[in-house]
């Protein structure tokens, strides 16, 4: 009887303890928070809203800039290294705004052309559409199409996937490729170390995913939340945007990455 009580009050402490370790530390208060990025350069945070307005946070959650783009729904934004500009993704429009990274000016607008092998994959709908963006270490970027749609095999209209585009260089730019995770929902993503990291809104998971070899690599459940944006930093910290308001700061041992 010993023994087993003795496990049952170790099993206790660890669910504690694993509890504790996916408390988020909520570091700033961001209305319709729905995207962020992490910029080394500068060493801070840009974090997109519904509202259309982005933000320049420091690691601590200090409000460094603050501007209003215009009447956009911003859903997603991410770091252009190669020449120092943000990428931001317009929901409805389902389009991409450059910003110069120092003035936060839009440089210029990018479409999304809707279709893909004759599919209507980008589908207007008030449900569904842009939701996160992210590019990775050779430059290629990527778009989440958010929706409760998933195929099994044969791709469908409006369907929950990740795709590649060709180039930011026209006006319109193509859907190259698509990639099938099979998860609903995705509304945040990042690169880092070769993996992509998508969230989802819905199910409240972080994926961490082999996205060349098409599989998930690792689930992790988090807390209640509406994720809409994620990033990693250059101290080992993991940030997500909460469409409720907040921006959660984890570390990224406790989350066992």
């Amino acid at each position: 009887m010993k023994i087993k009580n003795n496990l049952i009050v170790n099993l206790i402490v660890f669910m504690l303890v694993t509890a504790l370790a996916l408390n988020a530390k909520t570091i700033a208060n961001i209305p319709e928070a729905s995207g962020i990025t992490f910029v080394p350069q500068s060493k801070s945070l840009f974090v997109v809203n519904d509202e259309g307005t982005i933000y320049e946070i420091n690691k601590k959650g200090k409000t460094l800039r603050k501007k209003y783009l215009g009447d956009y729904d911003l859903e997603g934004i991410t770091y252009n290294k190669s020449n120092d500009t943000l990428l931001l993704v317009v929901e409805g429009k389902e389009s991409i705004l450059i910003l110069n990274r120092t003035t936060l000016n839009i440089e210029k607008t990018v479409k999304i052309k809707r279709k893909y092998k004759k599919i209507n994959l980008l589908k207007k709908s008030k449900k569904a559409g842009l939701e996160a963006i992210a590019i990775d270490e050779h430059g290629d970027i990527y778009v989440s199409n958010q929706s409760r749609i998933t195929y099994k095999k044969k791709l469908k209209e409006n369907a929950s996937v990740v795709v590649k585009i060709n180039s930011l260089k026209k006006k319109k730019a193509k859907i190259t490729e698509v990639f099938n995770h099979g998860y609903i929902d995705i509304a945040g993503m990042t690169f880092h170390e070769g993996y992509l990291y998508m969230t989802s809104d819905k199910k409240n998971l972080l994926i961490k995913y082999d996205i060349k070899n098409n599989k998930t690599i690792k689930k992790i459940e988090l807390k209640k939340s509406a994720q809409e944006g994620i990033c990693f930093d250059d101290e080992e910290n993991i940030y997500i945007a909460d469409d409720n308001g907040s921006i959660l700061k984890y570390k990224k041992k406790k989350l066992k990455i």
